[in-house]
């Protein structure tokens, strides 16, 4: 079987995922040699990743107010422990942040779960998301882009953190729903396929003791509709993360006005791709938010 765990990067990866310049990097690198790259056959430098491992721990002492020229004199073993000794709820997030980041890149199951663990021993799941995963998930988009990472490890990791939302919103889903004043409809748009944030929500809705339905991906306007003759005070909402397209947006939004308003229903948006949407025309019952946290807030 072919090994494609990547294990080889280029300072600019080591750049975009520990947030330091490339150039800084380098003169670390010639003035206090705190990593150790190899050379390709045109003379490149690439590191493994244990480099990376080690520059993601400097990353956190530097930010913890140790000077470079100081870390460089200490053993290569005695970096993680100071890690480990210094981390308090102040920097935890970065260290389980960086965690998440080694996990991903080698496709490491039981360090995600071990990071996980540590965390929710010291804070509840809420936190955890708002505090790791969404900051983890916004440098996952960037990391992607900037083809640090592939398709490959996005999935990996984002179905891990799948998994960590729907065990936390299951015993929520088997309880009765404690205020039914109206029914949360959660779905995401043809071809859309980032179902995170709507599994959040999801879990928000149910601690706040609302009905949820949850459709999920790709889910046809038309097929929506369906709902309105089972529940009366809908609130159809939609995560717009990569669609529409921006082009088709506003037609599809209105198309949704169209549809699935009435007297008692509404629609909540959110999502990256709304900022390219005309809100001036929209009706009152269409509400569109910037975040997860302020659509929460609403509720």
């Amino acid at each position: 079987m072919i090994n494609n765990i990547k294990s080889v990067f280029t300072i600019k990866d080591l750049e975009n995922l520990s947030g330091i310049k490339a150039h800084t990097i380098r003169i670390w690198e010639k003035r206090y040699a705190i990593l150790a790259p190899m050379r390709t056959e045109t003379n490149i430098r690439v590191y493994d990743l244990t480099n990376l491992q080690k520059l993601l721990n400097i990353t956190l002492l530097h930010q913890y107010g140790y000077k470079i020229s100081k870390i460089a004199t200490y053993p290569s073993e005695k970096i993680p422990e100071m890690v480990r000794e210094i981390i308090s709820h102040k920097n935890a997030n970065n260290h389980a942040i960086s965690e998440l980041k080694i996990a991903m890149m080698h496709f490491d199951q039981e360090l995600f779960f071990n990071t996980y663990n540590w965390l929710i021993r010291e804070k509840t799941f809420k936190a955890i998301f708002y505090d790791v995963f969404v900051p983890f998930l916004d440098e996952l988009g960037l990391l992607w882009q900037s083809e640090t990472i592939s398709p490959a490890h996005e999935h990996f990791i984002s179905y891990l953190i799948k998994q960590k939302i729907v065990a936390n919103t299951e015993p929520l889903q088997a309880k009765t729903p404690q205020n039914n004043s109206k029914v949360f409809v959660l779905s995401l748009p043809q071809n859309e396929i980032h179902e995170l944030g709507l599994l959040f929500l999801q879990y928000e809705i149910l601690q706040k003791g609302y009905k949820s339905i949850y459709l999920g991906e790709s889910m046809p306007i038309e097929n929506l509709k369906d709902l309105r003759a089972h529940f009366q005070s809908i609130v159809f909402v939609s995560f717009m993360t990569v669609q529409p397209e921006i082009t088709q947006l506003d037609e599809y939004v209105h198309q949704m006005e169209s549809e699935l308003l009435s007297d008692s229903n509404e629609i909540w948006l959110l999502g990256k791709q709304l900022q390219h949407l005309n809100t001036k025309s929209l009706q009152s019952k269409t509400l569109v938010f910037k975040s997860i946290a302020e659509l929460t807030a609403q509720l």
